[in-house]
């Protein structure tokens, strides 16, 4: 075992043994709703509306496309000690209820998805759909209809179904009531043989080897692996941490690659679900 790796192994043991176990606090929109924690990490205490409202006639509807899940944004989690598990293999969903919307208070932070919230585009946020979806979504009271795509996790408010964009809540004309009932349906669209080549190309398993909190250590320690291995090694950071993982590994592979690892003295290495 060189130098380096034993200098990174008692931080990866340390962090690993503190995360085990420990349910996916989640970090999108809503874990900040209560009046206790409000205003936490957004600059507005309260959400609302566009202090100049604009005319959003000319936004246009999402358009369905095949995307792949994002690694972020499908893992189960916990909300206000309340566990949610993520629909991964859904291919019908229809339901009906009170949808809401969400504006000023958000706009510019990350969603659930890891991308920025913009009120301004057709997106909206789910408790349960895999991220990203596409969805078709009708106001049952006065019949509007918009399709938007899911990147958010929400809302967690009893009896709602959807959480809107303020774009896609102007176009149902539920501004003014704050919550519409509503039709939801699910857009599923299937990958083309080019994007399903492109799939199983890129297919396979991750592993982490370790997490650290010197970026410099894990991006060199990763750039060695790769060329060791033979397999892309990236270097992910969350918070202070600087986690090292490996992959993808074709799925015939990673359990050799397991055990290789494990015997060269990364004691903590595991593959990723």
């Amino acid at each position: 075992m060189n130098n380096l790796t034993k200098h990174l192994l008692p931080l990866a043991a340390l962090w690993l043994a503190a995360c085990s176990n420990q349910p996916q606090q989640h970090q999108g929109k809503d874990a900040a709703w209560d009046k206790e924690t409000a205003g936490g990490r957004y600059a507005l205490r309260q959400d609302r509306a566009p202090k100049t409202p604009p005319n959003l006639d000319h936004v246009k509807d999402a358009e369905p496309r095949y995307e792949p899940y994002s690694r972020q944004g499908n893992k189960d989690y916990n909300v206000w000690g309340q566990d949610y598990a993520v629909w991964r293999d859904v291919e019908n969903y229809k339901d009906e209820g009170l949808a809401s919307w969400y504006g000023s208070k958000f706009h510019g932070y990350h969603t659930s998805n890891g991308e920025v919230y913009d009120m301004y585009t057709m997106t909206a946020a789910h408790k349960h759909l895999p991220l990203p979806s596409f969805v078709r979504v009708t106001n049952t009271s006065n019949g509007k209809q918009v399709v938007v795509r899911v990147n958010d996790r929400g809302p967690f408010h009893g009896g709602r179904v959807i959480d809107l964009s303020y774009a896609a809540a102007y176009k149902l004309g539920m501004l003014e009531t704050g919550t519409a009932p509503v039709k939801v349906e699910l857009i599923k669209v299937a990958p083309s043989g080019q994007e399903t080549r492109l799939a199983q190309a890129h297919s396979g398993r991750h592993i982490q080897l370790l997490a650290t909190r010197s970026a410099g250590a894990a991006k060199e320690l990763a750039a060695r692996l790769s060329k060791e291995y033979g397999f892309p090694a990236r270097v992910e950071r969350r918070s202070e941490w600087y986690r090292l993982q490996m992959g993808p590994i074709p799925v015939s592979k990673t359990e050799d690659t397991l055990a290789r690892l494990i015997a060269e003295g990364y004691s903590q290495a595991y593959v990723l679900n």
